[in-house]
Formats: structure tokens, sequence, C-alpha cells
């Protein structure tokens, strides 16, 4: 389309850092088309993080109800959207796509992934394993515009907390403790959680021998790995209340000078807002979802890791990131030196 007002739609259905890093995507289309109105698609769950990125025009969510289907729907046509880049091509995604009449429709073809509904789409961008395995996620992402002729001239994936944010922000985490650490010890697979006796440790080694003090935040269904934190540490940890929303909790983000997690959604809104991270992973690929920029340090055994075997809660599975304890190779003293490292410690 030759339009200098197109009207995108971007579908993305999930999760939390996925639809974070699609921020190299929108920045490149507003570079292309600055009057360009850009909309995106996600579950309901993860569209509260769309208001931070300033690329962004407008933000659907998928029907929860199927009921409310035929009005959603009706509201994609009326839209009269230009293009559609969907990032997903699943059953519903494709169907949603060619729903909306747009003359430029676009998706991935990934190697060994069933390509759904081909003709439903004018626009596919081919990606081989080889690809998607050797770099990060977001070269893959930008393949997608790049299918429909739009140049790629930056990565950059940024969010912007809202003013009234960064104020509460600012009050729970003055600026006055001097050097703050968070830590964010949850994950969405109990099998990439660090031993939490662990974090305990390397708390109280930062605030006995750096002179910063830790915070611990997590998820509303993580309270029990914060008292565990606590129950094992012997200094003084702040507990910094998860904040209600995504961008309450981008902002508290921004306070702080280091922040310690695991490959996780709140790690990639971390590196959005520009908060160093030391990132804990598992077994999975940190090639492909590595916190963006140089200010980061990853943390992961070497692979394939030694099963810990009896070692570990429950079995461990070798090559299933999602069952396998491999971030338990990392020690404290690693873990330890990272922080410090960020910290401007030598």
């Amino acid at each position: 389309m030759s339009s200098p007002e197109p009207r995108i739609l971007i579908i993305r259905r999930r999760y939390l850092g996925d639809i974070v890093l699609l921020g190299s995507v929108l920045r490149n289309l507003r570079l292309h088309w600055p009057l360009a109105h850009l909309t995106v698609l996600t579950e309901p769950a993860f569209a509260g993080v769309l208001a931070l990125n300033p690329d962004i025009n407008g933000a659907l969510s998928f029907p929860r109800k199927l009921g409310d289907w035929p009005r959603f729907l009706r509201a994609l046509r009326r839209a009269r959207f230009t293009h559609v880049l969907d990032f997903d091509n699943t059953d519903k995604t494709a169907l949603v796509t060619r729903l909306t009449s747009a003359p430029v429709r676009a998706t991935f073809n990934r190697e060994l992934i069933p390509f759904r509904y081909p003709r439903f789409y004018t626009h596919r961008a081919d990606v081989t394993n080889a690809f998607y395995d050797s770099h990060h996620i977001t070269e893959t992402y930008l393949a997608l515009p790049a299918a429909i002729g739009v140049p790629i001239v930056s990565r950059e994936v940024r969010l912007v907390p809202h003013p009234e944010d960064v104020a509460e922000a600012e009050r729970l985490a003055p600026r006055d403790y001097g050097r703050k650490i968070l830590i964010h010890p949850g994950s969405r697979s109990e099998h990439r959680i660090w031993p939490l006796e662990r974090f305990a440790a390397v708390a109280d080694r930062i605030q006995n021998e750096l002179d910063a003090q830790i915070f611990l935040t997590a998820g509303p269904r993580e309270a029990k790995l914060i008292e565990e934190i606590r129950r094992h540490a012997h200094s003084h940890l702040v507990i910094a209340d998860t904040p209600r929303t995504v961008g309450a909790f981008a902002a508290l983000l921004a306070q702080f000078d280091v922040f310690l997690c695991h490959d996780s959604g709140p790690m990639h809104i971390a590196a959005a807002v520009g908060t160093p991270v030391v990132a804990l992973f598992s077994s999975q690929n940190a090639t492909i979802w590595r916190p963006l920029g140089e200010q980061h340090t990853i943390l992961q055994p070497a692979l394939p890791c030694a099963c810990l075997g009896a070692a570990t809660p429950t079995p461990c599975v070798p090559g299933d990131s999602y069952r396998s304890w491999c971030v338990r190779h990392l020690t404290v003293d690693q873990v330890f030196a990272a922080v410090s490292t960020r910290l401007g410690f030598v």
C-alpha cells in the first residue's frame, strides 16, 4: 500500500516479554510511516504493557466470551486496516487476519511448523530453524515488517512509564536509600527458579559487602517465595509490594541500579526502561531470549548441563527447559560477582 497513513494491526497474543519485544517492530513501522495508526491485538492479560510504548496508537484484546466475537469482528472490519502483521499464525489469528479484509496480510512461515491457511495471507516471512535458534527473537520479529517492504533501521525497544506511576515508584523506593537492588525470584516454571536460600545468601552479601539495599518483589501468586527468602536471610530486606498494573511495575523497575531475576517477562520490562539486569537462565536458549542491550549480565550453566537427578524436588528432564533444573548449577559466588560488576565494583 502506498497510503501515507496506513492503518496497521499487529497481532501477538502473548506473553508479557514477547509483547514488550514487539517494540522493535513498532519502532521501525513508526519510522517508516510516521503518520500510521498502529494497533496491537493481544490476549487481555497482556494488554497493560501496550500503553507504555510511545509508538502505539491503540490496543485491542481478544474477546473473553464466545458471545463477544461477532461484535469484535465487526469492529475489526470498521477499523479498515490496510496492513495486518500476524506474529502467531494460529487458527484463530489466521481467521482474524483474513476477516479484516486488509489488502496486505503477512505472517511467518517457520521451518518444521505447519503454515496455517497460507491463502489467508498476501505476504510471508520464511524463517529457518537455524536462523531462529542463532538470533535474538527480535531479529525473527523484524523479518515480518521486512517482508512487506519496511526497511529495518532500528533495534530499539523502549517503554516509557507514566509520570503518576513514576511519582509513586519514587515513594516506594526513595533515592535516599543509595544503591538499590530489586530481586524478583518468580518464574512461570518452578524448574527455572533458583533456590530461595541462595537468593537470601546473595542478598545478605550484597547488603553487607556492597552497601546496597535489597528490595524484594514478586507476582501476586508468588508471595510465598518472598516469605521464604526473608526466612533464610540474616539482613533486613525491604518488601516492595507488587504494583497493581504493568505501568506501575515498569516505573518501579526504573528506580533501581540492578534488577536480579530469572528469564522472564519482568526481565524484558526492566531492560526496556533502562535498568541493568542480572538474569539467571536455566537451559533455555539465551541467544534468543536474553535481555536486549549491552548493560546486562546473563548467568547460565554450561549446556548441556549435567542433570541433578535425585537432588531436585521433582524428576529432571534433560533437554526440556520447562522441566530441567539447570539453574541450580549457578552459585551464590557467581551471582554476587555479577551484581558487583553491574554496580561498578571490580
